[in-house]
C-alpha cells in the first residue's frame, strides 16, 4: 500500500500548515459532488504578499512530507494576492482579505459541505465576521 494519504486526509494537513502559519478564515470545503475540477478547496487568508508565500511554502512542504504529493501546478505565487496549489484531488487557495472579499470563492461552493478543521487538530481558527457567519450557517 502506498505512504500518500486520501484527498480528505491531504485537505487537512493543507489546513494545518495553513494555521501553522497564522492564516484566517481557513475553510476545507468538500466540492466533488457539485464539480469535477477537484474533490476538496482548502482556501485560506494571509494578511501581505509575505505571509502568502510563508503559507503557500509551509502547504507544499506538509503536503510533500505527509501526503506524498506535490502539486501538479502554482499559480499566482509571484503576485502574492492570491496563490493557488493545484493537487487534482486538492485546489489550496491562500489569499488576501481583498481579494477573498472581492471574489467571495467560498459564496460559490456553499452548498458544499464544510470540513470541521477539529479533524486537522486545529481548535482555535480565527475568522472574520463574514467568513464566521458562512461557517455558523454551515453548522445549522
Amino acid at each position: 500500500m502506498s505512504d500518500q494519504k486520501s484527498a480528505r486526509e491531504c485537505a487537512l494537513i493543507a489546513a494545518k500548515a495553513a494555521d501553522d502559519k497564522k492564516a484566517t478564515d481557513i475553510m476545507v470545503q468538500e466540492v466533488g459532488a457539485i464539480t469535477s475540477m477537484t474533490d476538496y478547496f482548502v482556501i485560506a487568508t494571509a494578511s501581505n504578499n509575505r505571509q502568502v508565500d510563508a503559507i503557500i511554502e509551509e502547504v507544499e512542504k506538509q503536503l510533500r512530507e505527509q501526503g506524498g504529493i506535490k502539486p501538479s501546478s502554482r499559480e499566482g505565487i509571484e503576485e502574492g494576492t492570491w496563490a493557488l496549489l493545484d493537487y487534482g484531488d486538492i485546489g489550496v487557495h491562500v489569499v488576501q482579505p481583498e481579494a477573498r472579499d472581492y471574489y467571495r470563492l467560498d459564496d460559490l461552493w456553499n452548498d458544499c459541505p464544510v470540513i470541521d478543521l477539529k479533524e486537522a487538530g486545529i481548535t482555535d481558527a480565527v475568522y472574520s465576521d463574514r467568513i464566521a457567519k458562512l461557517m455558523g450557517a454551515e453548522a445549522e
